[in-house]
C-alpha cells in the first residue's frame, strides 16, 4: 500500500517496504481426506471457500500464495517446503472442518513464521429447519461438517502449544462480518510494517548527546528484535556533498521550501540558502546508503564545515520524514525505530517529549527542537530563526508546528531491565489552545486517564524521555505486531 503525502510534492511517497520485497502471506485450508468420497461436494465447497478467503487477503502491495486445501500429513510436508521456497513472512490457517492435527504441524514447523489461525464459519448460523428438512443423514452430516470449523481449534492449539509454536486466532464468519475482517487487516498491517523494519536501513550519524543515559541503546539487540541493518555514517560525508550542490539546484529547493513551509518574514535569505544546500546533500546521502531511517546529533566545534552542516540540517531533515524516511535527533535510535513503525503505519510518526504540564486544561505540552514530521501538521509549519539551539551549538532555522487536531498515538520503543525491547503505546487527542512559540515542534495532549496520571502511569515502564506521535488510534495494529515480533506491549489508554 503506498501513500501520497499530505503537504509534499507529489513525486515523493510513502513507501511501506522495498518494492522488491513484498510482504508474502502463505494461505492453506484444512480438510480429512477420508471425507470426500463419504459426503459428494463438500470438498468443492470448502475448496470454494478458501478461494474466497484468499480473494479477501489479497490486496495492492501484499503477495498472497494459496497452497489449496491440505488433507493428508504428506501434503502438509510438501506445503511446509512450500513456504519455505516462498519466503513467506506470515501463515494463515483457514479452518475449514474438521481436519486431523497432524496435517497442519508439518506446514507450521517448515515454514517457522507467526501462524494466525482462521476460525471462519461459512454462515452466522445453520439454518436449522432446512437442515433437518434434508432428511438424509449422510447429506445432514455433510452439510454438518461444513460449518465445523470451530471443531479442531482446540486439538490444533493444544499440538502447538506442546510443539512451542507461537499462535495468534481471528474467530468470526466467513462473509459480512466486519469486527473480524477488521482483525484480519489488522493482522495484514502488522506483517507489511514486519516486513518494512525487516529490511529498514537506519543511518547513524555522529553520536550520542553526552549525559543522556536512557537513549544510549544496544543496536546489536535492536537489529536482533526487528531486523533491519544499522549504516555507520560521517558527518564529514555530508559535509562533502554539500560541496557538489549548484546554485541551480540551491533555487529549486528553496522553491521546495516555499511550497512546504511557512517561511516567516525574519528568516535570513543566506539562512534559508544554507539549509537548502545542507538538505540536497542529505538527499544525495540517503540516495547513496539507501536509507530509510536516520537518527543522528553532532557538534561540530573546532570544525567550521561540520558545524555549518549540522546547524542547518533541520529542514532538510523534516522532508526526508515526511517523505517516509523518519529523523530522530539526539542520536535517538530507539525512537528512530518507534517513528518508523508509526509511518509504515501511515500515522506519520514526530519526535517528541514531555515539555510541561498544564494543570489548568489538564493537558501535556509536548514536541521538541529539530525536525518534524510536516505530512501531520495541524496547517503549514513554520520556519523559523533561532538565535541559539539551546543545549546545542551554533544558529539556524528551525521548524514550528503542532500535529494534527485529532486521535493520536504515542509509542516508545524502551528497552527493559533485561534487555529485551518492548512497545509503550497510549492512545491521546491533540487538541487546540496556546503553544509556545518558540521555533520549536509543540501540541498539546489530552489523555482519557488524566494528564497526572498518565504521567505516573507511562513513566512507571522506564521509556527513554523520547517517544514518537502518529496519528489515528493504531494501538491495536501495534500490539499485533509486537505478538508477530514476539515482544511485550503495553498500552495504558
Amino acid at each position: 500500500m503506498i501513500f501520497v503525502s499530505l503537504s509534499i510534492p507529489a513525486s515523493w511517497i510513502w513507501i511501506y517496504c522495498e518494492a522488491m520485497y513484498p510482504p508474502r502471506i502463505g494461505l492453506f485450508g484444512i480438510g480429512l481426506d477420508a471425507y470426500w468420497p463419504q459426503f459428494p461436494g463438500l470438498k468443492d465447497q470448502l475448496e470454494r471457500q478458501l478461494q474466497a478467503v484468499c480473494e479477501r487477503l489479497t490486496r495492492p502491495g501484499i503477495e498472497v500464495f494459496n497452497l489449496g486445501l491440505v488433507d493428508t500429513p504428506a501434503k502438509a510436508l510438501e506445503a511446509g517446503h512450500r513456504l519455505r521456497r516462498e519466503d513467506v513472512d506470515l501463515v494463515m490457517l483457514y479452518v475449514t472442518t474438521y481436519a486431523l492435527s497432524s496435517t497442519v504441524l508439518p506446514v507450521v514447523q517448515r515454514a517457522r513464521v507467526p501462524v494466525i489461525i482462521l476460525n471462519l464459519a461459512p454462515a452466522p448460523a445453520i439454518d436449522y429447519p432446512s437442515f433437518n428438512r434434508l432428511n438424509d443423514r449422510t447429506a445432514m452430516t455433510g452439510e454438518w461438517l461444513a460449518f465445523c470449523s470451530a471443531c479442531p481449534v482446540p486439538e490444533i492449539a493444544n499440538v502447538f502449544k506442546r510443539a512451542g509454536i507461537s499462535f495468534h486466532q481471528v474467530t468470526g464468519v466467513l462473509g459480512d462480518d466486519p469486527q473480524c475482517w477488521n482483525e484480519i487487516d489488522a493482522w495484514i498491517e502488522a506483517t507489511r510494517v514486519m516486513a518494512a523494519l525487516f529490511h529498514n536501513r537506519l543511518g547513524l550519524m555522529g553520536h550520542y548527546y553526552g549525559g543522556m543515559l536512557d537513549i544510549y541503546s544496544d543496536v546489536t539487540q535492536l537489529c536482533a528484535t526487528f531486523g533491519g541493518h544499522a549504516e555507520i555514517i560521517e558527518v564529514d560525508e555530508l559535509s562533502q556533498l554539500r560541496r557538489e550542490i549548484t546554485d541551480l539546484q540551491i533555487r529549486k529547493r528553496l522553491a521546495e521550501f516555499q511550497e512546504n513551509f511557512e517561511i516567516q518574514p525574519d528568516c535570513d535569505p543566506a539562512e534559508l540558502e544554507r539549509a537548502a544546500r545542507t538538505s540536497l546533500a542529505l538527499d544525495r546521502l540517503v540516495d547513496r546508503h539507501d536509507l530509510s531511517s536516520l537518527a543522528y546529533f553532532y557538534s561540530g566545534t573546532g570544525n567550521q564545515e561540520n558545524e555549518d552542516t549540522i546547524t542547518s540540517i533541520i529542514l532538510g531533515n523534516s522532508l526526508l520524514t515526511a517523505r517516509g524516511i523518519p529523523v530522530a535527533g539526539e542520536y535517538e535510535i530507539k525512537n528512530a525505530c518507534a517513528m518508523k513503525i508509526l509511518d509504515c503505519f501511515g500515522a506519520g510518526g514526530t519526535f517528541t517529549e514531555y515539555y510541561a504540564m498544564d494543570f489548568a486544561a489538564d493537558v501535556i505540552l509536548m514536541g521538541h527542537d529539530g525536525p518534524g514530521h510536516i505530512a501531520i501538521s495541524e496547517g503549514k509549519t513554520k520556519v523559523r530563526p533561532l538565535q541559539v539551539f539551546h543545549g546545542k551549538v551554533g544558529k539556524g532555522l528551525s521548524v514550528e508546528m503542532s500535529v494534527k487536531h485529532g486521535p493520536v498515538t504515542l509509542l516508545s520503543v524502551l528497552e527493559s531491565d533485561g534487555g529485551r525491547f518492548k512497545f509503550l503505546v497510549a492512545h491521546a487527542e491533540c487538541v487546540a489552545g496556546p503553544i509556545l512559540q518558540i521555533g520549536n515542534t509543540n501540541s498539546r495532549y489530552s489523555f482519557p486517564i488524566g494528564a497526572r496520571r498518565f504521567i505516573n502511569e507511562w513513566c512507571s515502564h522506564g521509556p527513554a524521555h523520547h517517544c514518537a506521535v502518529g496519528i489515528g488510534h493504531i494501538a491495536s495494529q501495534i500490539e499485533k505486531l509486537g505478538k508477530l515480533l514476539e515482544i511485550e506491549t503495553v498500552k495504558l489508554c
